[in-house]
């Protein structure tokens, strides 16, 4: 076997990994913007008061440990996504959540009841939760988010590397000096490990961070 015909194949099982990173990532950006909608909506009709999220998040930590990062922080994180987004052109058009003669009872199905708006097909989708949490933290308009947003994306960014450029200014110096966006900076693509040590892939595919190789692919390539 020659020596490209093994960067070949090397290639192919990158790519296969990359991909299968991607879905994961749609998955669970999208989960996180349902869930936050679905928070969001209770709480706003009414139907929920705020310590119904801490019911919830308790509900699931003693009736379901295996679902792991769904504490009352990280479920406010969400529904602030949720709101963040939710009236923004970079979000899909949010459909009905229930019927409204509905009811919902958290020790049945605490969240079967999911609205049907789906970010799969939102640049939303296309960056990180870690990447998420920076730009809801760190950014005050509306204008500033999509900005790092589309940055992030164009350029690959690290969450690290997100930090240093909003912490630069950037947007800031752009706007107030009228200059174009700044060219793309090359070489800065994202190391795949990397990327299989966020945290948040491995609590939502149920993988410790000492997980083998052999988990993760079963975790990513169930048969």
């Amino acid at each position: 076997m020659s020596q490209d015909q093994i960067s070949e194949i090397t290639t192919l099982i990158q790519q296969a990994r990359s991909n299968a990173l991607k879905v994961v990532n749609t998955e669970l950006i999208n989960l996180f913007w349902q869930e936050g909608e679905y928070i969001s909506r209770r709480i706003a009709s009414a139907s929920w008061g705020e310590k119904t999220v801490d019911e919830l998040a308790e509900h699931i930590k003693r009736n379901h440990p295996e679902l792991k990062g769904f504490n009352r922080r990280v479920l406010y994180r969400m529904k602030q996504f949720y709101d963040t987004y939710s009236k923004s052109s970079l979000a899909p058009s949010a459909g009905p959540l229930t019927q409204p003669d509905q009811d919902f009872e958290i020790v049945s199905s605490p969240m079967t009841q999911l609205g049907p708006s789906s970010l799969r097909d939102s640049i939303l989708a296309r960056v990180s939760w870690p990447h998420h949490l920076v730009l809801l933290s760190r950014t005050r308009t509306e204008e500033e988010r999509e900005f790092y947003l589309r940055l992030c994306m164009q350029e690959k960014y690290s969450v690290k590397q997100q930090e240093r450029q909003i912490s630069s200014g950037v947007f800031e110096r752009i706007m107030l000096e009228n200059q174009n966006q700044p060219p793309v900076l090359k070489g800065m693509n994202q190391d795949i490990a990397n990327v299989f040590k966020d945290s948040y892939v491995f609590e939502f595919l149920n993988l410790s961070e000492t997980h083998s190789e052999g988990a993760l692919q079963k975790a990513l390539w169930p048969r």
